[in-house]
């Protein structure tokens, strides 16, 4: 992997796309940066989940589990699915599997 090099030969147009993809970057590392969303994109990563599912898995409450799972909706990292009364989650974003990978590769792997 090379990371691009700033130049001063930089076009406007360059360091624009340079400072938009920049914040694009941003949004999503800070989407993901809080404990019980990584957690809940780690349970999402084996596959879809309920909501009840995934507030026994992280033992949390209901409104906690909603309200993490509101923000990566937002985000468009999840996408809810209903099937009665109950609403399912599942990764839409191939980034965050990405993301995922690396992070375990960093911090859990060999711990």
């Amino acid at each position: 992997m090379t990371l691009p090099l700033i130049s001063k030969d930089m076009t406007d147009q360059e360091i624009t796309q340079m400072m938009e993809n920049a914040c694009n970057a941003s949004n999503f590392l800070k989407a993901i940066s809080h404990e019980g969303r990584l957690m809940i994109l780690c349970h999402l990563s084996t596959g879809e989940k309920s909501v009840t599912e995934l507030e026994e898995l992280l033992s949390a409450r209901q409104a906690a589990v909603s309200q993490q799972l509101s923000r990566l909706r937002n985000e468009g990292l999840v996408a809810p699915r209903r099937d009665g009364k109950a609403i399912y989650y599942r990764l839409t974003d191939p980034r965050a599997v990405k993301i995922l990978d690396l992070v375990y590769d960093l911090f859990c792997k060999d711990a």
